[in-house]
């Protein structure tokens, strides 16, 4: 009879071949964009604890600028991600949640407080409310991905209502109008941004413009000018811009009810 030797057999093993294997980690190119992004936030709250509010405001616009190329580097590079996507969320979150809101705050709500208890409880309220009207604004557009018209956005984007605030900062910062001299104002501005923020308003998206068509040459002159108006006076054509687009919502939104009630009226007169 033969001698059994079992090592004999071919051994059997449940390991997944390295080939077929998931592979782990994140891209690191649009993910660094991201990074950026969140430190800009981050040193605009360390620059308005210090008091250097203009560097603040510049620092948080400077995350709307990496904000907007973390996207457009990931699908150039075919490196998008369900990671990055979260990633980025987040990220907004501090740099267009929480940054603006104590940007704000340290620098004109905060002196509220002269006015009595209930002012200065006012001031870190309406902080509060922007800074949890930008989370609900980057909730709701998350579970929209993949269903909403790409075309617009539903609420102002929380990049936009950031303008807007730090904006009007760096635009006083810029003409030696200190915070409490607009405290009302800026109290005001606070709270219409962020209500803003989860309204149901259509505000244009700009993602359906595509670049490779040809444009009328108007067009290349109107570019032209904005970018020479943006080198002589930064703040101020910045500042004029968002709120031109924070206002655009709620007016484009009146004319549409009046075009549906024009048109009801000629459907009842036929």
């Amino acid at each position: 009879m033969p001698d059994y030797h079992p090592m004999s057999e071919p051994q059997k093993t449940d390991q997944i071949p390295p080939s077929k294997t998931p592979r782990k980690g994140i891209y690191l190119l649009p993910n660094l964009f991201t990074t950026a992004a969140l430190f800009a936030g981050f040193y605009a709250i360390i620059a308005a604890i210090k008091g250097q509010f203009e560097i603040a405001a510049i620092a948080v616009f400077v995350a709307m600028l990496l904000d907007g190329l973390d996207g457009r580097v990931a699908r150039l590079t075919h490196t998008e991600s369900d990671f990055g996507a979260e990633y980025d969320s987040l990220s907004d979150m501090g740099s267009f949640g929480l940054a603006p809101a104590l940007v704000l705050y340290q620098w004109a709500l905060i002196h509220l407080a002269d006015m009595g208890p209930l002012w200065g409880k006012l001031g870190w309220l309406a902080a509060f409310i922007y800074t949890a009207s930008a989370a609900l604004r980057l909730a709701r557009f998350n579970t929209q991905v993949g269903i909403a018209d790409k075309r617009y956005f539903q609420g102002l984007a929380s990049p936009a209502a950031a303008a807007v605030v730090v904006g009007a900062v760096w635009v006083c910062e810029t003409y030696g109008i200190s915070g409490k001299e607009v405290m009302i104002p800026a109290l005001l501005l606070t709270l219409t941004a962020g209500l803003l923020m989860v309204s149901r308003f259509s505000y244009y998206s700009f993602k359906d413009l595509d670049l490779k068509k040809k444009v009328p040459f108007f067009s290349v002159l109107l570019v032209v000018l904005v970018f020479v108006l943006l080198s002589i006076e930064p703040p101020t054509i910045l500042f004029i811009l968002a709120f031109l687009y924070m206002i655009s919502g709620p007016i484009l939104s009146i004319f549409r009810s009046i075009r549906k009630r024009q048109k009801r009226a000629q459907n009842l007169s036929e």
